[in-house]
């Protein structure tokens, strides 16, 4: 057996927002990465715009440092559950895991899904209580909830050993017994308790398990040489497990390795390595990389199936074409297509009509994020409602189940539990947490969860945490009831005016405000009540009224709601549809003629 003692390979896995990303920038910084004199931002593996302004990692980011001569090729994972697709597949890139965990929040959601995978590959595990420095951290309470959480996933007399390093990724530090100023003591728990890469045999596998795309050169493929070597113009053999399809024959092109936040152009690598590939037509996610000698696929899980989707649709409002720049089946399509390359999890279909695509994914957010990056790039569309994605499993109807596990103050517990059981949620457990908080975990449709996050976030006061994440599938649970309010539809296409807000405001609450451009057909607010009402924000006072005394007081207006990209795919009905452009999102009517609406009623 062969050993790369030079090499580690490590993957930084956690629930969402625990601090991963705050870690690996200290690892960098600390490791020499960077230039004294050069500008690093925070959280600078969150690359995309998208990543920065919300906070969360949304694709996984390979990285290098160098420890002591010691190579460290670093992971950073995706925590929200979303993009669990992510983390599956990287952690088929690693020999161990630094499982990140919050000293006050202790083990989430996420926390578990990630470290079963870790777990069921058999990877060693350290674990890293972060954010040690809050007044409130309970990091004593925290190892033990790890520990139970450990034995709970049926983990080994070896893996239940697992080392425990105190950390502030915020302020640099990180520490085993006594506190120190910088982040020696995990490097060294890395290099000593990950082990190094080793190899039974002489020939070339490699296992592609991430994605990346360039405009120049295509796909390429990232992941690890588990045997063998490979070299610029060696001549390979592309087979995969999952696949029917022949083994086919590709030339490497080009090998690159990572080096702090760079690619860097190589000749030659060997196991252990984890490296970028291209010039491989279509290579894919769990595509085998071979000697011609000895053909053979490595094992690879497959690919977890959408569970959601919405429609994207030409914009064919009376606005359209005004604000985008790419607006035709054409320039949909393409872009849908060339997401592909990358976003593994999403699946793109064409229906009945051409200007229509169903597009599937692993949740609301996993869409969104793919809408506001192609809004932002100059796409203009339209979005249906989300539908869940049923299944046909023994002749009867299933459909995807998820697991919601919910912190919040126990004075708006019954409101929760009342809410979720309306829609179809089972209670698994009520747990007591601290300062009159409680943790209540459920079983809920994922159709049931479409709409809710808005009326949690109001029900809670903005005081609650939600999390969920698929389970499994389950017989259909029975009709759930949909949303207990109608929109405000305007009567004409024209320009708000106070006027007309003022008496609109009468019945809801609006979407728009005087100045805003509205079309026959587009929803301009919320009705209070059941079903939907024609309102006309366009219709001004006349000038001929007689004004009885007192009655000249300034019209006073309620500010608008300002729906964000998620909350509008929450409140629209399933005959309404979201127009999407680069400066506006629009909510409106599939059919704008109140006359069409009223006939198909």
């Amino acid at each position: 057996m062969k050993i790369r003692k030079d090499i580690r390979n490590v993957a930084i896995v956690a629930h969402v927002d625990h601090g991963k990303t705050t870690l690996v920038d200290q690892l960098l910084k600390q490791s020499g990465a960077f230039r004294d004199n050069q500008y690093v931002p925070e959280r600078i593996m969150d690359s995309n715009d998208l990543e920065r302004e919300r906070g969360i990692t949304i694709l996984s980011k390979n990285t290098a440092i160098n420890y002591n001569g010691i190579k460290i090729n670093i992971v950073d994972t995706p925590g929200h559950a979303d993009f669990g697709g992510e983390v599956e597949r990287v952690l088929k890139m690693v020999n161990g895991v630094v499982l990140l965990v919050d000293a006050f929040e202790g083990v989430m959601p996420q926390t578990r899904f990630v470290l079963q995978n870790a777990l069921q590959l058999n990877l060693p595990v350290i674990v890293c209580i972060n954010k040690v420095d809050r007044p409130d951290q309970r990091a004593k309470d925290v190892i033990d909830e790890i520990l139970e959480l450990f034995m709970e996933l049926g983990a080994s007399d070896e893996q239940l050993d697992f080392p425990v390093v105190y950390a502030s990724a915020k302020n640099g530090f990180a520490y085993i017994d006594e506190v120190k100023d910088d982040m020696t003591d995990l490097f060294e728990t890395i290099v000593n308790f990950i082990p190094a890469p080793t190899s039974e045999q002489d020939c070339l596998r490699l296992l592609i398990s991430a994605l990346d795309y360039n405009d120049y050169v295509g796909r390429i493929g990232i992941g690890k040489i588990e045997s063998g070597a490979i070299k610029i113009n060696d001549e390979v053999v592309i087979v995969n497990m999952h696949s029917l399809d022949a083994p086919k024959s590709a030339k490497i092109t080009s090998l690159y390795t990572f080096n702090g936040l760079e690619k860097k152009n190589i000749e030659h690598a060997e196991f252990g390595d984890i490296v970028a590939v291209s010039g491989i037509t279509n290579i894919k996610i769990g595509d085998t990389i071979c000697s011609p000698d000895d053909v053979a696929p490595l094992e690879f899980s497959k690919i977890s199936e959408p569970t959601i989707s919405v429609n994207f649709s030409v914009n064919d409002s009376p606005f359209a074409g005004q604000e985008g720049k790419f607006v035709t089946s054409r320039h949909l399509y393409n872009r849908l297509k060339k997401e592909l390359n990358t976003n593994v999890s999403l699946r793109v279909d064409e229906t009945d009509s051409t200007d229509v695509f169903k597009v599937s994914g692993r949740g609301e957010l996993h869409l969104s994020v793919l809408i506001e990056t192609m809004r932002r790039e100059g796409y203009e569309f339209q979005i249906s409602k989300p539908q869940v994605l049923f299944r046909n499993i023994d002749g009867k109807l299933n459909e995807p189940m998820e697991i919601v596990t919910i912190d919040v103050p126990e004075e708006f517990s019954g409101s929760v539990i009342s809410k979720l059981g309306i829609r179809k949620g089972e209670m698994i457990s009520f747990d007591h947490l601290r300062e009159n908080f409680v943790r209540l975990k459920f079983s809920v449709p994922a159709r049931g969860l479409i709409g809710y996050r808005s009326e949690f976030i109001k029900d809670t006061h903005g005081n609650g945490v939600l999390n969920n994440f698929f389970d499994n599938f389950q017989p259909f649970k029975g009709e759930i009831i949909s949303r207990s309010y109608g929109s405000l539809v305007a009567f004409e296409t024209g320009v708000a005016v106070a006027y007309g807000l003022f008496n609109a405001q009468e019945r809801g609450e609006l979407f728009v405000k005087p100045g805003d451009k509205v079309y026959r057909g587009m929803v301009v607010g919320k009705n209070n009540r059941l079903g939907d009402i024609d309102v006309n924000v366009c219709k001004k006072k006349q000038l001929t009224n007689m004004r009885a005394s007192g009655s000249d007081e300034s019209l006073i207006l309620t500010p608008p709601i300002e729906f964000t990209l998620e909350q509008a795919l929450d409140f629209i009905n399933d005959d309404e549809l979201i127009e999407v452009t680069p400066k506006n999102l629009r909510l409106r009517k599939k059919i704008l003629d109140p006359k069409i609406r009223m006939r198909q009623k």
